[in-house]
């Protein structure tokens, strides 16, 4: 059974920083890109950072480049996030996403909630 399991969100003030973590278990996360979603109340899903599978190529929104940082452990099976410089517009629940390309499969974590406030 695949899953992926974000953990690390919570209540942070207003230029703070967290790490998110995304740990995969049931795939070959190696073969797999990885990205980070984000969805606030009443907004759609955005795409906001994306790995490739070796961990050498990333892809930021605009809206976090220069603040937010994606890298990957394959032989830990996780991804991670860290986020500096948060403001109260990066509040969201933010989603952990594995895609293989060469067959489509997709998989999604439930989420951890982020919310910046003073």
């Amino acid at each position: 059974q695949v899953q992926l399991v974000e953990s690390g969100g919570g209540l942070v003030e207003p230029g703070g920083s967290l790490r998110l973590s995304c740990a995969a278990s049931g795939l070959a996360f190696t073969r797999y890109l990885g990205r980070w979603y984000r969805q606030a109340p009443g907004l759609e899903r955005e795409l906001i950072a994306s790995i490739d599978n070796s961990g050498s190529f990333t892809n930021y929104a605009l809206s976090v480049e220069g603040r937010f940082t994606v890298y990957r452990s394959n032989v830990e099976n996780s991804m991670y996030l860290q986020m500096n410089n948060l403001k109260p517009e990066d509040t969201a629940m933010y989603y952990c996403n594995a895609w293989y390309s060469l067959s489509g499969d997709e998989y999604w974590g439930l989420g951890t909630q982020v919310t910046v406030s003073s």
